[in-house]
């Protein structure tokens, strides 16, 4: 194999317990081959994307609410989720891509010899955007600049913006779906969103496996690392991340949302766990 390059597991490890970690295995530039160790959390694919569907722990609590959601919207055919607009918010960073595929590994096996954890040795410049998706549409990708997202930022910067006009195109049975960070549920938001006439999807918390824009983000890196002349400055990360976004097929972004489907029945097989997405 050739140095720089790399490889990943492919195997799911049901470890004793849920504490349960990620294991990814890549060549390093030398050649020799390295397995990173990385405590379960919304962690990054690829390294243009920082943030990528992890699986927080869930408590029986956590997994029976979810499975009461699941069978609430098991019934959900292709053209109820078509009326959903889909959104989130990821960070990418100007690491050069190594193609790491995130897995599961058991619990208990840190501190083996050949479980070693590779850190970066050199700081990187990292951004934030958001961006929403739904089946024939999206928005604009959104840089969240000069610090993190708050409440009021989302609606200035992404609730009036971006989210108000899918509302005017689609009509009354538009719905909007948003995780459970704490900016989102400000009440100030849940106000501007009752005064626009925006109905918020109800969402299960701890479950960034069920929504497909994570998928959508992996792509996004995938592309980004994939050009020509990869960014190599704050300019040039954001403009990459921008026209990749704009060429992402829109049947890419299509097929993700129809398998809304598919992903509740899965996870009603899993019982309320997180599903293999």
């Amino acid at each position: 194999m050739l140095p720089g390059s790399s490889t990943s597991l492919t195997a799911l490890f049901h470890g004793c317990g849920s504490h349960l970690k990620l294991l990814e295995c890549v060549v390093d530039g030398t050649g020799e081959v390295v397995l990173e160790v990385r405590r379960l959390q919304k962690t990054d694919k690829s390294s243009y994307q920082q943030k990528r569907t992890g699986a927080p722990q869930l408590s029986r609590q956590h997994r029976t609410a979810c499975l009461q959601w699941y069978r609430e919207h098991q019934n959900w055919t292709e053209q109820d989720w078509a009326c959903v607009l889909f959104s989130d918010e990821s960070r990418f960073s100007l690491s050069s891509d190594c193609r790491r595929q995130l897995i599961w590994r058991e619990s208990g096996t840190a501190y083996r010899p050949e479980n070693i954890q590779e850190k970066d040795r050199y700081p990187t410049y990292s951004i934030m955007v958001w961006a929403g998706i739904m089946i024939n549409g999206r928005t604009c990708l959104h840089e969240v600049a000069n610090g993190t997202m708050t409440g009021q930022r989302y609606i200035d910067e992404v609730l009036l913006p971006h989210v108000r006009p899918f509302r005017g195109a689609v009509g009354d049975k538009f719905v909007f779906m948003d995780d459970n960070a704490t900016c989102h549920r400000k009440r100030a938001v849940q106000d501007c969103l009752d005064s626009e006439g925006i109905q918020r999807f109800v969402w299960p918390a701890r479950s960034p496996d069920l929504n497909p824009v994570e998928n959508v983000w992996d792509a996004l890196g995938r592309q980004v690392s994939d050009r020509n002349y990869p960014p190599t400055n704050k300019n040039t990360l954001i403009r990459a991340l921008t026209e990749e976004w704009d060429k992402l097929p829109q049947q890419l972004l299509d097929n993700v949302v129809q398998s809304m489907v598919r992903r509740v029945e899965c996870c009603i097989t899993f019982h309320g766990g997180h599903i293999p997405y």
